[in-house]
């Protein structure tokens, strides 16, 4: 329209010189400048519009062209964040079984840890046993070649010294077979034999179920079943490390795992109630952290109303 204004203009105004030409008595020569003048200004005008007129048309080539590559790169990071959405969601599934199975394995590591310090100890303890043992034999030996005897009484000596060094090794026999079971257990869990673990955990509990790693090995059932997805099974055993054991430093992560087996059975108000009850009894702990971080996924509060 802008153009089309402009081409009338100069029609117009060539029009205007030939009219005033003709009422006006001016010079023939000065009227055909002018005229040629207006052609001229006519044509540049004409050639202009015609000019503004490809530009346009190569703009909006342009604008097309733009704006299709803008709509295939839209496209493409569509695809590339439903992409990265599904990565997401695969990666939240796989997590809380990762999890749990590398809390296993770190529990595992720490009570490997514990146990062998209470083997170090109690092999101290052996050893200071052994010493006083060692000191009560020189004791009767330098006792017995000081008093005068006949051969009888010197061979009362010789048959009573194997008992004490005897005596302490036969009340110590059972405790490697205690620590040999448990370290197994702990060994086989941390490396993923589970069925060869709880063999194991079973046997220690059979042996040796009134010791203090007891309730650890009963905590190990509950969570080797948890591992193989047996949530019946695993809410079972960690039920018994709370009510056989309740002086267990395994309490906490075994009220926990069993809030954690009980939401995996659908069972999610009882699971809730588990893990409010491990907020409000160990605060500050790992466990707490834990619970407070499964209740929120399930969107409810980490204390009761």
């Amino acid at each position: 329209m802008r153009f089309r204004n402009l081409a009338g203009f100069a029609a117009a105004l060539l029009i205007g010189a030939l009219c005033g030409s003709l009422i006006g008595p001016r010079p023939a020569e000065a009227v055909a400048r002018e005229i040629i003048e207006l052609q001229r200004d006519v044509t540049t005008l004409l050639q202009g519009q015609k000019d503004i007129a490809t530009q346009v048309t190569q703009d909006h080539t342009v604008m097309r062209t733009l704006i299709e590559q803008s709509n295939d790169t839209v496209g493409k990071l569509n695809g590339t964040m439903s992409g990265l959405q599904k990565s997401v969601q695969d990666v939240q599934a796989n997590s809380g079984a990762r999890l749990d199975t590398m809390s296993t394995q770190v529990q595992g590591l720490s009570d490997n840890l514990e146990e062998i310090k209470s083997r170090l100890g109690k092999l101290n303890q052996q050893l200071v046993d052994l010493q006083g043992t060692m000191q009560n034999i020189d004791s009767k030996i330098s006792g017995g070649a000081v008093a005068p005897s006949s051969t009888v009484p010197t061979s009362a000596p010789a048959s009573s010294s194997p008992q004490p060094t005897g005596s302490p090794t036969a009340a110590a026999s059972p405790a490697p077979n205690a620590d040999t079971l448990y370290s197994n257990g702990l060994r086989d869990i941390t490396s993923g034999k589970y069925d060869l673990a709880r063999s194991e955990f079973q046997d220690y509990l059979k042996y040796y179920g009134d010791t203090d790693l007891a309730s650890n090995a009963q905590f190990y059932l509950g969570e080797i079943a948890y591992s193989q997805r047996q949530y019946s099974q695993a809410v079972a055993e960690y039920e018994k490390v709370l009510t056989v054991y309740p002086k267990s430093f395994k309490l906490a992560p075994a009220r926990l795992k069993k809030g954690m087996a009980l939401i995996e059975l659908g069972q999610k108000s009882s699971g809730v109630k588990e893990l409010r009850e491990v907020v409000k009894r160990y605060p500050g702990t790992e466990e707490e952290r834990r619970a407070r971080a499964r209740l929120k996924e399930l969107g409810v509060a980490a204390a009761a109303a």
